[in-house]
C-alpha cells in the first residue's frame, strides 16, 4: 500500500485532505487512531420516526454532522456570535473542547470530541497514542490545546491515510472545501454542540430519561436547525452519522 499523502503548509497553515462523512472512513479513522472496536457509526439516511424506529443502533448518545457552507451559514451564522471565548481547562469542565488551527481538519476535530467526550472517553483504550493525546489535552488551556493536535504527528498521519482511502475522489489540501464538520454529544443528559470552528462548546439543551440525539427532543436540539436550513436553502448536501457504543441493541 503506498504511503499516505503528507500535509501540505496553505497560506502559512498546514492543512489537510478533507474528510468524507462516511462510517467505513470514521471506521478507518478510528483503526489508526487505536480507538477501541466497540465504536460503532452508522449513516442516518432519513430522520422520519418510520425509519428512525427501526434503527438497530439505539441508543444514539453522538452525531457526527457534515453541511454544506450555505447550511451552515443559513443554520449558524447567527448563532457564531452568540458564543463566549472559551478559557476552561482541566477535567472539571463539563465537555472537553478544543479550537480547531489546522486547515481542512473539521472531520478530525468532530471525531475527536465525539472520542474525548463520548461516555467519559471510555472508547479511548488505555495505552494508545490517543488516550496519551487526551489525558494531555485535559489539564491544557485552548490556545495551548490547539497547538498540542496542530503538532501531533500521530493525528496528523492517521488522518491523511483515513482522508486518502475514502469512496470519492481524493482532493488536494489546496482545493477549496466548502463544507463543515461539527459533533453532537449527550453527557450526563445534556447534549453540546462541539465545533472546534466556534468559540467555544455550545450548550443545546437537556434530554430526558429514555432520550438519546434521535428521539424527537434529540433532534430537535441537534440537527433540527441544519435540516430547515437545507429546505430553506435548497440544498441537499448535508450528511448525518450516528456514534454507537456497547450500550447500542437491536430493535428488530
Amino acid at each position: 500500500m503506498p504511503a499516505p499523502p503528507k500535509a501540505e503548509i496553505v497560506d502559512g497553515i498546514k492543512t489537510f485532505i478533507p474528510l468524507e462523512n462516511n462510517p467505513d472512513v470514521l471506521k478507518l479513522l478510528c483503526e489508526n487512531l487505536q480507538v477501541s472496536s466497540d465504536l460503532s457509526f452508522h449513516d442516518i439516511i432519513s430522520t422520519s420516526s418510520a425509519f428512525l424506529s427501526d434503527c438497530h443502533f439505539r441508543p444514539c448518545h453522538a452525531l457526527i454532522v457534515l453541511a454544506h457552507h450555505p447550511i451552515y451559514q443559513a443554520a449558524r451564522s447567527a448563532v457564531h456570535p452568540t458564543i463566549p471565548e472559551y478559557k476552561g481547562s482541566g477535567p472539571n469542565e463539563p465537555v472537553i473542547w478544543m479550537k480547531q488551527t489546522i486547515g481542512h481538519a473539521c472531520g478530525l476535530m468532530a471525531l475527536l470530541h465525539v472520542l474525548f467526550n463520548l461516555e467519559g472517553g471510555r472508547y479511548v483504550r488505555p495505552g494508545t497514542g490517543i488516550n496519551a493525546l487526551r489525558q494531555q489535552v485535559i489539564p491544557l488551556a485552548p490556545t495551548e490545546r490547539a497547538e498540542l493536535l496542530y503538532d501531533s504527528r500521530f493525528l496528523e498521519e492517521a488522518h491523511m491515510d483515513a482522508a486518502s482511502r475514502g469512496s470519492s475522489n481524493v482532493p488536494s489540501p489546496r482545493d477549496d472545501n466548502q463544507h463543515h464538520f461539527l459533533a453532537f454529544v449527550q453527557k450526563d443528559g445534556e447534549v453540546w454542540e462541539l465545533n472546534g470552528g466556534m468559540n467555544g462548546p455550545l450548550f443545546r439543551g437537556v434530554l430526558g430519561d429514555g432520550e438519546d440525539l434521535l428521539s424527537e427532543r434529540g433532534l430537535e436540539l441537534t440537527v433540527q436547525d441544519f435540516l430547515v436550513a437545507a429546505e430553506r436553502t435548497g440544498c441537499d448536501e448535508m450528511s448525518i452519522v450516528a456514534v454507537t457504543g456497547t450500550d447500542a441493541v437491536a430493535q428488530g
